[in-house]
């Protein structure tokens, strides 16, 4: 199973951006779906998740100004960043667990794209 992630870039404070990340191979059904972010010097955090039914959670720091998406019969996932601000600079990862067979289930990560916020 391969993640590809997209959308990172750079902008002002205030702009916006829309990551995306598709997953490919072997895919019997993808449980949760998430993007986490690391910024330099941090540990990596939980930004957003989803699950197969829609649910969301989101980090109480993007709340409001991120909206996660998913488009199952795509297998794919969607951030979109709004309101950003100088603190959201990070490399974005997306993740998600994979159900590759009856039997199997692992969590695999995407290759991880940059976030840039300018002051």
């Amino acid at each position: 199973v391969q993640l590809q992630a997209s959308g990172g870039g750079s902008v002002q404070a205030g702009g916006s951006l829309r990551l995306s990340c598709a997953a490919s191979g072997t895919i019997y059904s993808i449980d949760l779906m998430a993007w986490y972010r690391q910024a330099p010097g941090k540990q990596r955090e939980l930004v957003a998740g989803i699950t197969s039914g829609g649910s969301t959670n989101y980090a109480d720091s993007v709340k409001g100004r991120f909206t996660l998406s998913r488009d199952n019969a795509k297998n794919s996932v969607y951030l979109s960043l709004n309101s950003l601000k100088p603190e959201d600079t990070a490399v974005y990862y997306c993740s998600a667990l994979v159900q590759t067979s009856r039997i199997g289930r692992s969590n695999y990560w995407g290759q991880g794209t940059l976030v840039t916020v300018s002051s």
